[in-house]
């Protein structure tokens, strides 16, 4: 029985999360009317929101839940307190998570492609949706991120399946756990599991019992696509469908080699169970998103899709906005805005950006602005990934007095550690401070030549 035939307006409370503002946006091209609020409503998720004329109101207010509301959809950062969500205990109007919405909106009537992991998540499932599309399968898609070549984060599509980005992150205030349990995955990809989400998982092991509940609810007939980690080869042995690997060794199932950059592409060796299949030219950089790609050759091969088609899918690929996302050049200074925060992210995409541009000057400007990021746990492991930098710029953490300070990360060590070891690095608090060092050092250089 569908349970959404009698629901016509829907309120989301903290509208502007990534995932919050894609839901909206796909009940909205699925004929609901909707409404949201947040405490503050801001690029890129104030553009979509705008672009599907859905009206928002700053700050939240019982008023801002129209009487004739069917159901209200809960952020996961809103707490049991906010007075919206007390509002809608009070009148008794039926409320989700973002998640369990998406599931019941959705997810139940196609078939669910969830990209699960620690990291690439956003990329891969931005890639897969992608080759799906050119390949003419229109997809549903929901990502954590806004994918360039559809300049959104979401797809309703009339295609038979979905495409999902799976967060391990919890659901919502009365739903601690993971994103991804909700999403029915039929096929899914796991790309790497690694200690995160430190204010939520007290250990690897949490998280890895974490993925093995995921890993369980793929059916018998679905295939589960994982790379070679050794934690995610671990979380596998749960499954009882068919699984493949990826990777850059031997021992995977679909591997990449002979890895080299010509023209602005990465180009490598497609190998099947150690036997060329074919040659892959992306414009994506860096050993990780050949990782990437690979884990989407898998998954379209096994639905059908020809290796023409996917392999010009992956020639197409624009990429998503802040993953290695050039956003100016000026006088051969190049700029660019990635999303990485955790030390593996950030080694990954430094060694990428070694690859592409190795005779420049890399400044790297880091704000501990997450979760993980902000606290003590990755000290030492921050100061290994910017050695990769010529120069580092640490800023102040973001909302430091939201964390004990016995937890607190100290990026002003990190800078010391990176010149007792014979690198550039300076902490300089805030972005403004930033912006008007960097100006500087620029005007310098413009008296003379430079690299950078």
């Amino acid at each position: 029985m569908d349970t959404t035939q009698s629901i016509e307006k829907i309120h989301l409370i903290a509208i502007s999360g990534v995932g919050m503002a894609a839901i909206a946006g796909l009940l909205k091209e699925a004929g609901f009317q909707i409404s949201g609020s947040d405490a503050g409503i801001f690029p890129p998720m104030s553009a979509l929101l705008e672009r599907a004329v859905i009206p928002c109101k700053i700050g939240f207010d019982p008023s801002h839940i129209d009487p004739d509301t069917d159901c209200v959809i809960i952020g996961n950062a809103v707490s049991h307190d906010n007075p919206e969500v007390v509002e809608t205990l009070r009148r008794g109007i039926p409320y989700y998570s973002m998640p369990e919405a998406l599931r019941i909106f959705f997810l139940n009537k196609r078939t669910p492609l969830v990209v699960a992991g620690t990291h690439g998540k956003t990329t891969t499932s931005s890639l897969l949706s992608f080759v799906l599309t050119a390949s003419g399968l229109d997809p549903g898609v929901m990502v954590g991120g806004i994918m360039k070549n559809f300049n959104t984060n979401h797809l309703l599509g009339k295609g038979p399946h979905f495409v999902v980005e799976g967060d391990e992150y919890n659901s919502a205030f009365f739903d601690k756990g993971p994103k991804f349990l909700h999403y029915r995955p039929h096929h899914a990809i796991l790309t790497s599991i690694e200690m995160d989400h430190t204010d939520i998982y007290p250990s690897l092991d949490a998280i890895k019992d974490a993925f093995k509940q995921f890993v369980r609810l793929l059916p018998q007939e679905g295939l589960l696509v994982a790379s070679d980690e050794p934690a995610v080869l671990e979380v596998i042995k749960e499954a009882k469908c068919q699984t493949t690997t990826y990777g850059l060794d031997p021992q995977a199932d679909w591997q990449g080699d002979n890895i080299c950059s010509v023209e602005g592409y990465t180009c490598f060796d497609l190998l099947h169970h150690h036997e060329k299949v074919a040659s892959v030219k992306s414009p994506m950089i860096g050993r990780h998103n050949i990782k990437n790609t690979l884990a989407v050759i898998a998954l379209t091969h096994h639905l059908g899709l020809s290796l023409d088609a996917i392999l010009n899918g992956i020639r197409l690929f624009q990429g998503v906005a802040r993953r290695q996302d050039i956003v100016g050049e000026v006088n051969d200074i190049i700029v660019m805005d990635d999303f990485a925060h955790h030390p593996t992210a950030i080694t990954e995409t430094m060694q990428a950006l070694r690859l592409r541009y190795p005779t420049r000057r890399l400044w790297a400007v880091f704000e501990p602005r997450s979760a993980s990021s902000r606290r003590n746990l990755f000290q030492k492991e921050f100061v290994t990934a910017f050695m990769s930098a010529d120069v580092t710029i640490m800023a102040n953490l973001f909302a430091p007095e939201k964390l004990p300070e016995e937890i607190r990360l100290h990026p002003e060590q990190i800078i010391s550690d990176l010149t007792a070891r014979g690198k550039e690095g300076y902490f300089i608090a805030t972005a403004d401070e930033i912006v008007s060092f960097l100006t500087g050092q620029l005007e310098r250089s413009e008296q003379g030549p430079h690299t950078q």
